[in-house]
């Protein structure tokens, strides 16, 4: 079993109240997620975020292959903290951890996703040429837009 691991930060000029309202909200994943992936929330986005919490994607990561995605929120700290789980979906694991903590003009965001491919040796090769460069791809998109909605930061 292979399992892979991404790691980001991002520091952000706005309060640790106004950055924690909008990653803990599932409905802003849409706008921080590009429009290519045709990101749409059937169910679970309706509360303020919980332990438990069960929400279910559409999304299309490759070829136009629409692909359900239902994942699992399995611990909140409140403005520290969220993980989210996949239950359902193109991986045989994810885990996805969001940190977010206070630092002077602003705040730290910092992600961790452990993650593993299907299809055994399959998914080992495809990983460097397909898997990775997308999940890239993605965080690089999210930074930006995350720039764009509430500006750079200047330390």
């Amino acid at each position: 079993m292979k399992l892979y691991t991404l790691h980001t930060k991002q520091n952000l000029p706005i309060s640790l109240d106004e950055a924690w309202a909008f990653l803990s909200s599932p409905e802003n994943l849409k706008t921080i997620t590009p429009d290519y992936m045709g990101f749409h929330i059937l169910s679970g986005a309706d509360r303020e975020m919980y332990p438990g919490q069960i929400i279910q994607y559409i999304v299309t990561p490759v070829l136009g292959i629409k692909t359900k995605w239902v994942t699992e929120i399995t611990h909140v700290q409140d403005k520290s903290y969220f993980v989210d789980e996949q239950r359902f979906g193109p991986y045989a694991l994810w885990h996805h951890k969001h940190f977010i903590k206070p630092i002077k003009g602003g705040v730290e965001m910092e992600d961790i996703v452990d993650y593993k491919l299907p299809f055994g040796i399959l998914g080992q090769l495809a990983h460097p040429i397909l898997v990775k460069p997308k999940l890239k791809e993605i965080f690089e998109y999210r930074q930006k837009k995350l720039i764009e909605l509430f500006g750079p930061f200047k330390s």
